[in-house]
């Protein structure tokens, strides 16, 4: 008898009813069904294009509670400690609620993943993030960011009742300042507002990279925002 999958176990509590899959920002939309089938884990991709299909894939059956079974035995261990083909990195938030791997049902050796809090840049994250592009060759960056940021809240908070910080601290503050002051007085809710804004401004910062940069300019990698839903699992790529 098969056991069910940890990633299984982790999402069988979501209803399928949650949400519709992936859309473009805003769009609502149909409801987009879970593939019955996907690309075997660590299968090469042609082009970003492909690599985010592949994503959005992978997010529709998380949402739908319809995960495939990915190979993460011995075998599969074993054959990524030889080598890596990941196809996609991802630039998150290290909140314990947004496992980047399990929303885009992926296995072992399929993403490079990069997380800090809030998405905040410092030189070890873009370092980190050209690293994989440049050395792993992933031909698509996505940078997430997501419903009730709690860095972006807490960044929220400092800003309007400024105090000292222990550690470093302070310097998530004041890496994700910007994003908050830009969105002040705007219409709508103020932490939405600044997770996307934050994404957006960090997207454009590491285009700014000397590696980032010409490459997208080149046409052998794709930047892309997006946004995901902690109350339906759904991942939605901005504009």
């Amino acid at each position: 008898m098969r056991h069910p999958s940890r990633r299984h176990i982790l999402t069988a509590g979501l209803a399928a009813g949650l949400a519709t899959g992936l859309s473009s920002c805003g769009a609502a939309g149909p409801a987009v069904p879970a593939p019955k089938s996907a690309p075997p884990t660590g299968a090469p991709v042609a082009d970003g294009n492909e690599a985010l299909a592949r994503l959005q894939a992978g997010n529709a059956r998380f949402v739908a509670a319809q995960e495939q079974e990915l190979d993460e035995g011995i075998a599969r261990r074993i054959a990524v400690s030889k080598g890596q083909q990941p196809f996609a990195t991802v630039l998150g938030c290290v909140d314990s609620r947004v496992p980047i791997e399990l929303v885009f049902d992926q296995g072992l050796g399929d993403l490079v993943v990069v997380r800090s809090a809030g998405g905040a840049l410092d030189q070890s994250v873009i370092g980190s993030i050209e690293f994989g592009i440049a050395e792993l060759h992933t031909p698509l960056l996505l940078v997430l960011g997501h419903q009730r940021c709690g860095a972006l809240d807490a960044t929220i908070k400092a800003l309007d009742h400024p105090t000292a910080h222990p550690g470093e601290l302070g310097y998530l503050v004041d890496t994700l300042a910007p994003a908050v002051r830009q969105i002040a007085g705007k219409p709508g809710d103020q932490l939405t507002n600044a997770v996307h804004a934050n994404t957006a401004m960090v997207l454009a910062s590491l285009r700014r990279s000397t590696v980032i940069g010409p490459l997208e300019k080149s046409g052998k990698l794709k930047l892309v925002a997006a946004y995901y839903e902690l109350d339906t699992g759904r991942v939605v790529v901005q504009p």
